[in-house]
């Protein structure tokens, strides 16, 4: 209990939620519930999930704009870093499980398939947000520390195009398996208008023009029974 004393509910919340991806997939493994193709199922999981993760940790600033709630910006860092780990299982999977390792392969497989050269290209740009990610590094790089970390405005999207177009589906017709990369699209893009300045001024206001509109009632005094 001392422990867990140590840490927030949102801490250990972000933590459970982080690694339930890999301990649901052991459990179906470990009850051989899992799927009949499990190396592309496990590509896709992970893939999701990181997807995901980096999604949660760009609420992370709207979250603390809305409610003045400063926790989940402590929390962005753990969010991409977990994002980054997943995206790293990920590829491991598809070079090592999926290709064996098969080089030669793999390289011919990039360049034919415009979407997982968006993914190489979106995990390729993970990879300093995450060695940079910790406070040293905002020391040595000064300013633009904040410049590198901002990419992540462009890999986001890049991100979503990849999971996008590696499903079976056409946007335009609306057909195919096109419902869970919509969805990704969607919050993705809402949480992108969510950091526009003049969108986050507009927020940041929100609680100012409500007690304007809506004054609280001053306390009456009580009466004088005596």
């Amino acid at each position: 209990m001392k422990i867990l004393s140590r840490y927030t509910p949102l801490q250990i919340a972000v933590h459970l939620y982080a690694w339930s991806a890999l301990a649901w997939i052991a459990v179906e493994m470990l009850t051989g519930s899992f799927s009949i193709n499990p190396i592309q199922e496990l590509e896709q999981r992970t893939g999701r999930h990181a997807i995901t993760l980096l999604m949660l940790s760009l609420l992370c600033t709207p979250l603390n704009t809305l409610f003045k709630w400063a926790e989940p910006l402590k929390r962005r860092r753990t969010l991409g870093l977990y994002a980054f780990m997943y995206a790293t299982i990920h590829v491991i999977i598809f070079v090592d499980l999926d290709y064996g390792l098969a080089w030669s392969l793999i390289f011919r497989t990039v360049f034919e398939k415009p979407y997982i050269i968006v993914g190489t290209l979106t995990f390729l740009m993970l990879i300093p947000l995450a060695v940079t990610s910790f406070d040293v590094w905002k020391i040595r790089l000064g300013k633009n520390w904040k410049r590198l970390h901002k990419t992540v405005y462009l890999i986001a999207p890049l991100a979503v195009l990849h999971y996008a177009w590696s499903k079976k589906g056409d946007f335009f017709s609306l057909s195919g398996d096109i419902f869970r990369p919509l969805i990704y699209g969607l919050i993705l893009l809402i949480f992108l208008a969510l950091r526009i300045p003049a969108v986050r001024k507009y927020l940041a206001s929100l609680p100012t023009r409500s007690l304007l509109l809506f004054p609280k009632k001053s306390q009456q005094p009580k009466a004088d029974v005596s």
